[in-house]
């Protein structure tokens, strides 16, 4: 399901509460990363990347982040099972340029997820005033479905979703559901806002902000291991 205002807030004030409370006791992998964080808001930034460990739903267990780098990172999550998104650990690429400004926008990625729990992989795109969030779901397991009504099937960027359009009462969710999981690949991510844009009309030349990859996250009892194995984000 799309993300609420709450989590709008908590990513926006993130780096001012890198000291927020320890949520549990969950470890980072024996490998020596270098940078690991069991903070509720805990991030940091690496090589261009900022880095949430995100923990914003109620209900939530324990997690922790971990990174070699700013494009090679995890985490480790013990959420119950119940219902609600938990957290939405993540890295963030910053844009900063209007949509008819971007000669590309594209990402590749490389994940580890596990077979069992509720969560999507996904990227959450937004507009610099967040009035607009834009989901790209790459691959989903368990009882999780996206905000908003079916608007049909669609191939763009190398890829063919189902879209929802939906709003969460804070802002307008346009999320576009692989038709079939994946682990690994490349988005090219302005084609699919210049249709949003262009196509469907359902908003202009936005500024795109942040886009966010990671891990959206409903139970993963017992404790279970998602890695982001490579992740990189390029525009021009």
């Amino acid at each position: 399901m799309a993300s609420t205002l709450r989590k709008i807030t908590m990513a926006v004030l993130a780096p001012a509460m890198a000291i927020g409370a320890t949520v549990g006791l969950a470890s980072a992998p024996a490998s020596a990363a270098v940078w690991s964080s069991c903070d509720q808001w805990g991030n940091t930034s690496l090589n261009g990347y900022t880095l949430y460990n995100n923990i914003w739903g109620s209900g939530a267990g324990s997690q922790c982040i971990w990174a070699n780098s700013g494009t090679n990172w995890g985490v480790n999550a013990n959420h119950p099972n119940t219902g609600g998104i938990k957290s939405y650990p993540n890295s963030k690429k910053v844009i900063n340029k209007s949509i008819t400004s971007l000669g590309s926008l594209s990402s590749s990625y490389n994940v580890s997820v596990p077979s069992s729990g509720a969560y999507n992989t996904s990227y959450d795109i937004w507009d610099t005033d967040y009035d607009y969030e834009i989901m790209l779901w790459v691959n989903k397991t368990g009882a999780v479905g996206p905000l908003g009504t079916s608007q049909g099937n669609v191939t763009l960027g190398g890829h063919t979703w189902t879209v929802y359009k939906g709003t969460n009462g804070a802002n307008q969710v346009f999320s576009f559901v692989r038709t079939s999981n994946s682990s690994s690949g490349t988005v090219n991510i302005l084609p699919i806002l210049k249709w949003i844009k262009d196509t469907k009309g359902w908003f202009g030349n936005e500024t795109i902000g942040d886009v966010q990859f990671g891990f959206e996250i409903t139970s993963s009892s017992g404790g279970l291991d998602f890695a982001a194995n490579n992740l990189t984000v390029s525009s021009s």
